[in-house]
């Protein structure tokens, strides 16, 4: 298993909690509509100006193939540190950060889902709440993503 005890951010995608780790984090924005670039997958919404930065927005929800995701009051922006890229990712909503010891994480069991086993860490317990830890990185690298150019090993 390939989680560790930390700090995680919980967000919401549809009915289902997910977590990354906080460490990944550099901000939560209000959603925006960004500006659209040509030929972009259909998950890349488009990019925004962020203090100076061009920032790739991301809608995870497409990107996971959920349902047509609607943009709402509670829609954020969570901005994150991949590397040496910033990218932004459109989730429903964050619910609070979470501290998770080694004994709540529990292995990912083996079905068909919306994220690829390779990029989830563990399922994290928490009294009545379930939640699925992301590797962010791995997903933010992957070549479906479109984005950013894996690290050298």
């Amino acid at each position: 298993m390939a989680a560790a005890a930390g700090e995680y951010l919980a967000f919401k995608l549809g009915a289902e909690e997910y977590g990354i780790d906080i460490l990944r984090v550099q901000e939560i924005r209000s959603f925006e509509a960004p500006t659209r670039i040509a030929d972009a997958p259909a998950h890349v919404l488009g990019v925004q100006n962020l203090r100076g930065v061009i920032v790739p927005i991301v809608d995870l929800r497409l990107r996971l193939g959920m349902a047509e995701p609607g943009y709402g009051s509670l829609t954020v922006v969570i901005v994150l540190n991949i590397g040496p890229r910033v990218i932004g990712m459109v989730v429903d909503g964050v619910s609070d950060v979470i501290r998770l010891g080694a004994d709540q994480l529990r292995p990912v069991p083996e079905f068909n889902s919306a994220v690829a086993s390779e990029h989830l860490l563990a399922i994290g317990a928490i009294d009545r709440r379930m939640l699925i830890l992301i590797d962010i990185e791995k997903l933010a690298t992957s070549p479906e993503m479109g984005l950013v150019e894996s690290a050298p090993h």
